[in-house]
Formats: C-alpha cells, structure tokens, sequence
C-alpha cells in the first residue's frame, strides 16, 4: 500500500518524522519499505508500478512522458532557481536586511527569469494549450506554481496559459494551493540566521 505523509507547520521536523525521512522534506512517499522523497521521482515511480493510480494525461505515455520529464529536469535548474532568487531577493531581502536589495542584483535576477520564461513560452508551451500537449499534466501544475510571480503584463500566452491550468484544476483547488500557510513565520528564523 502506497502512503503519502504530509505535515503541516513544522512537524517534519519531529523525530517521529525523521524515522520516516532523514531529509524532513515533505511530502515523502511510502510504498511498503521503500520510501521516497524527491517530488518528480514519485511520478514516475507511481506510474511505473502503480499505473492504475495515474490518470494518463498527467503522466502520459512514453514519448509525452519524456517531454514532462525534460520540462522537469530543465525547470529546477532555470525557472525555479531563478524564481527563487528573484522571491528572495524581493520578498525575504527587506524583511531580514531592512533595505532592499540593490537594484543592480534585482534587475540581473529579473532578467535571468525573464529569459527563462521566453524559453519556456518559446521550446515548451509554443502554440500548445498545455506544456507538452493540448491536455493538462504534471509539467503544467509544477510549472504553474513557478510562475506565480511573474509578472504577465507583457505575456498574452502566459495568461491564456495560467488560465487554462486553472480551469482545468478547478479555480477553488487552484487557490487554496496558492493560499499563505504560515510557512514565513517558520522560516524567519532560519533565513535571519542565514543573512545574519
């Protein structure tokens, strides 16, 4: 039986949860005594050995199911970190250090992901509806949380895209993935301690 262990607020740091995963990222996947933390790899893992859990067009078959996993591999190292530079310096920069961050390293960062998001618009969304086909998938829900941030006042296709992954996800599960969980206020300590 697979399991699933989400916690909320800081319980992956107990010692209960250690025993589960020694890295204390959430959520961890279980399937008997093999668990599994990396998010992408529980993909693919539950599609390998689990088909009958995965609806085909989130994970799809072969040929489209390397196009998911390309956007994946190519996203961690791009619009995700790139993403996260911009939020840091943006959003946690003035909270820890008091000031905002020079404008020299914010518009360098903001430029690094704008190049990014022509590169996705360009080799993965191009004139699609979703990332990798014209139906939703995994690629599209990882993406979409990305982008959150991304200013769209130039970007038609990124709109009519975010658009389409909201209706398809449903805009009441959509926002409430999106819905603050208190997570800054367990992280101040750390990031003060980090820029301290």
């Amino acid at each position: 039986m697979v399991q699933m262990f989400i916690k909320f607020k800081g319980q992956q740091y107990s010692d209960e949860f250690g025993k589960v995963s020694v890295m204390r990222k959430v959520p961890v996947m279980k399937d008997g005594s093999f668990i599994l933390t990396e998010r992408y790899e529980r993909g693919n893992y539950m599609v390998h050995n689990h088909p009958s859990c995965s609806v085909n067009h989130w994970y799809p078959d072969l040929q489209l199911r390397a196009r998911v996993n390309e956007y994946l591999s190519w996203q961690h190292m791009t619009i995700r970190a790139q993403g996260s530079k911009v939020f840091l310096l943006r959003a946690m920069f003035p909270i820890i250090m008091g000031s905002e961050a020079p404008k020299d390293k914010m518009d360098a960062a903001v430029e690094e992901l704008k190049q990014s998001v022509d590169l996705l618009e360009q080799k993965f969304l191009q004139d699609k509806a979703f990332l990798v086909s014209d139906r939703i998938c995994v690629a599209d829900v990882v993406a979409v949380v990305e982008l959150m941030q991304v200013q769209e006042d130039a970007r038609p296709k990124l709109v009519a895209w975010r658009q389409r992954v909201t209706a398809e996800l449903g805009p009441k599960l959509f926002d409430e993935t999106l819905q603050d969980s208190g997570a800054l206020d367990l992280l101040r300590p750390k990031f003060q301690k980090l820029f301290s």
